[in-house]
């Protein structure tokens, strides 16, 4: 399995539309990892996670093609998550499709809002619900409950099989309820991607995870078996207000086996 992480920011991205902190400044002049779109990510280049409004760029940027898509999950409906304009662009009048090439996931909050915005169109959605299992092709689908989202939204983590490997892709996390630590016990992973949103600065908000946070939940997932010593963690959805810089994360993360993630980034687990 292959996973291309096609944006790894936080919805205002780094550096910011209107950013002018530390981090902000340090990405405008040094550029490389430093510089994150909204997070997204490919499977095997054919799974699609998230449709944020930097979708085209980082097609562009990564040479990835939408034909090349077999289906497309959301995990929840956040706007750096679900930009649901992008849509049409791969329907008549923009193309020469009169359907979609790729079958669409998402909860029911975001098949409401898709239906809302396209009520004339073919666009069909599978609705995806907590702890119930997906089939699409060869890859296995086990959506599972965040602590995130709008009040009333069953916001997903994502836990993906395919030929014997399996990943967990967790952007937009909390710390996860005791259902959802409970679900895990049973798997174990080759690869987790998981957010780091707050970096060095805690946020009372309790949606996101600070770096403390996030080390804390991939040891206990270590400590329950579903993370070996030879799994590979990666983080995602950095913002600008977590006040590190790429090099910065580098360093904070090492000693805990964790890899800050970056716009471009393979992560290669076959």
């Amino acid at each position: 399995m292959k996973i291309k992480l096609l944006g790894t920011g936080a919805a205002d991205g780094i550096p910011a539309f209107h950013g002018d902190c530390r981090v902000c400044r340090h990405a405008r002049e040094h550029g490389g990892k430093n510089v994150r779109s909204r997070s997204a990510a490919v499977i095997d280049n054919c799974l699609k996670v998230d449709l944020p409004p930097d979708t085209l760029m980082q097609m562009h940027q990564s040479k990835t093609n939408a034909k090349d898509w077999t289906g497309l999950i959301y995990t929840h409906s956040d706007e750096d998550h679900f930009a649901v304009d992008q849509l049409q662009y791969a329907l008549h009048p923009f193309t020469d499709m009169d359907h979609l090439g790729f079958q669409i996931y998402a909860n029911s909050t975001i098949a409401k809002l898709i239906w809302g915005r396209y009520p004339a169109w073919p666009l069909e959605v599978n609705i995806t619900r907590s702890f119930c299992p997906i089939e699409h092709g060869a890859f296995r689908i086990i959506p599972v409950r965040a602590k995130h989202g709008a009040q009333g939204e069953d916001a997903h983590n994502l836990i993906i099989e395919r030929d014997g490997k399996t990943l967990l892709y967790a952007t937009d996390t909390g710390i996860w309820p005791e259902e959802t630590w409970f679900h895990l016990r049973d798997f174990r992973l080759d690869a987790l991607v998981i957010e780091c949103t707050n970096g060095f600065v805690p946020n009372e908000y309790d949606g996101h995870l600070d770096i403390q946070q996030c080390c804390d939940m991939v040891e206990r997932l270590r400590k329950m078996g579903t993370l070996s010593s030879n799994s590979r963690v990666v983080t995602t959805h950095h913002s600008h207000h977590g006040g590190a810089t790429h090099e910065e994360l580098e360093e904070a993360l090492k000693p805990h086996g964790i890899e800050p993630g970056f716009d471009g980034m393979l992560i290669d687990i076959s």
